[in-house]
This record gives structure tokens, sequence and C-alpha cells, in this order.
């Protein structure tokens, strides 16, 4: 049985003059998680308004759970009312108490909203007045005053790039608790993979208006497209065709695309590919080290240990 919540049919959008947003299609099945990667630019924001009826196309349609979203144009106020889209930009009334922003948003039981503010973690905090918050508050806050509306689709638009690293990991969990409990439908924008590579079940990566590579986080890590995909999703190394075969003894007509993690360091002596650590640099569990190849390229992997500069290493497959 098909059970897709969203269903994006060959949608574009163009503003003034300029295209922003290419023909893309995707679709979103019940209980997943869908991540939007992208460089600034790329049409991710505006690939979200479109989904959230904020935005006019150009051409195709979109569905939630199969009736068509209406387009920005055809509505007095543009929105559906079971899509929720935070923006990175949201506002939250001064001099209010929390209590009464959220009140006036409620849609759902007595019970519901308590639930729902205590997944939020923001419980404690209903009697503050709006200007007495912090950043991270605001923000779990605003995401409440959208849930309580009963939304079965959840966008949101850069959620972390305002916040702390502290605030960073509680909006995580929240989200993580949220999705447990509530059976929310998520769409998210974020440029950073560490947001979304352990979380997403599905990846749709943006460039230029253009839909470049859709897939698993997993998949997409290991085969990216080319180095815009490869770099959007962390470190990576390119070696030539002969540098590959040395390593590995398969023959490529081009270049390949690696992780750090994929290779490690080896006895100079027995190594296929030998260089110079270029630099080191430490990374919390680990080192980065970047690895100058005789052939000419330079490489990234993962060790354990800092190694000097300039010492002669072997690399091998890991």
């Amino acid at each position: 049985m098909h059970n897709a919540i969203l269903e994006v049919q060959e949608i574009s959008v163009m503003i003034g003059e300029r295209m922003v947003l290419y023909p893309i299609s995707l679709e979103l099945l019940a209980g997943k998680k869908l991540a939007v990667a992208g460089e600034t630019g790329s049409g991710k924001s505006t690939l979200l308004k479109a989904i959230a009826g904020l935005q006019n196309l150009k051409s195709g349609t979109v569905y939630l759970q199969g009736e068509r979203v209406e387009e920005a144009w055809e509505k007095l106020i543009p929105g559906h009312q079971k899509i929720a889209y935070l923006s990175q930009h949201f506002e939250l009334r001064n001099n209010y108490r929390v209590q009464e922003i959220l009140s006036y948003a409620e849609k759902v039981t007595e019970q519901e909203a308590a639930e729902i503010y205590r997944l939020c973690q923001i419980d404690h905090l209903l009697n503050r007045k709006t200007d007495q918050l912090s950043g991270g508050e605001r923000q779990r806050i605003a995401m409440a005053r959208l849930l309580v509306g009963a939304p079965v689709l959840f966008l949101l638009d850069e959620p972390f790039s305002n916040l702390d690293a502290l605030h960073k990991q509680t909006m995580k969990q929240v989200m993580l608790d949220l999705g447990k409990v509530m059976q929310i439908n998520w769409v998210l924008v974020s440029h950073d993979p560490g947001d979304w590579l352990s979380w997403a079940d599905e990846l749709l990566i943006l460039r230029e208006g253009k839909q470049l590579q859709k897939g698993d986080p997993a998949s997409l890590f290991n085969a990216p497209e080319n180095e815009y995909a490869a770099g959007l999703l962390g470190a990576y190394s390119v070696l030539s065709a002969r540098e590959w075969e040395q390593l590995s003894g398969e023959r490529l007509e081009g270049p390949k695309i690696i992780r750090p993690a994929q290779l490690q360091l080896s006895a100079v002596h027995t190594a296929s590919l030998k260089g110079h650590i270029k630099e080191t640099e430490f990374v919390g569990y680990g080192y980065l080290l970047t690895i100058t190849l005789e052939e000419g390229s330079c490489i990234k992997l993962f060790h354990e240990e800092a190694c000097e500069p300039d010492s002669a290493v072997g690399v091998q497959l890991r």
C-alpha cells in the first residue's frame, strides 16, 4: 500500500526572470525523515516554502495526504493548516507570557499540549515573558507553538544555525523525542552534515536549483555524484585513476573520490602508495592527517596518533 504523506511532482519556481528551482519530484513516506542539503543559493529554502504553500510555482503540484496543497496566490493567508514551517528567522511577540503565545495556537487537548511542552523541554518556561528567554528556548517555544496546531508535516529551515553547541544538542534531542512519541513527518534543511547524516532516512542534494542526487545518507556519503556532493557531506580526497589502481588494483576511467575513514597508514617499504605528512589536525577522536603523495595528490585520513610533519608514510585501504 502506498503510504506517501507528501508527494512533490515536478515543481519549479521562477522569481522575476530567474529560475530558482528547476523541476523536482520527491515523496516522503509516513514516519520518514528527509533532509535537504546544498550550498547557499541552491534553492533549499525555496523548496521548503513551495512544499508549505508559501511560494507560487511555475509548474508542478504538491500533494499532502493525497490532496493538492494550494499555492500562495490562491489564499488570502498563504500556507497549509496541516503543514508547519519553522523559518530560521522565526519571531515571537515581545512582552507576552509563553503560555499566552502558545494558547492562541492550540488545536489539541490540554493533555496533548502538556505532552508537547514536556517533549520540547519548555514546560518550566510557561510563565516567563518572551523577552526573558535565550535563543534556544525561543526556538523550542516556536516549535511547540506550531506543534499544538496539530500538523501532519513539519518543515524546518536551518533550525540549528543560530544555536550554540549545547542548545543545538538539546534541539536535536527534542526532535528525536517528538519523532518517537508523535510520529511526526519531518523535512529538514541544513548546511551541516552533522545535523542530518545520522538523522535522515533520505537525503536530497540541490545545486543551483537542480536536484543533483537523492538517496539514503550512507549511500550518498560513500558514493557521491561529484566533488560538490562529496564536499557537502564531509572531508574527502580525490585520487587519480593511476593512484586508485595502485591502491586497490581496480581500473577506473577517471578520478576516484574517497573518504578519510577508508584509508590508513602502512609501512613505507610495503605500501603501493607513498607520501609525506603535510599537516596534522586534532579532531577530538584522533587526528586528521593531510598527506602529499608522490604522484602529487593531497589526501586526508584518520589516525589515532599525531605524526611529525614531513614524515615519510605509506597509505593503504582500511
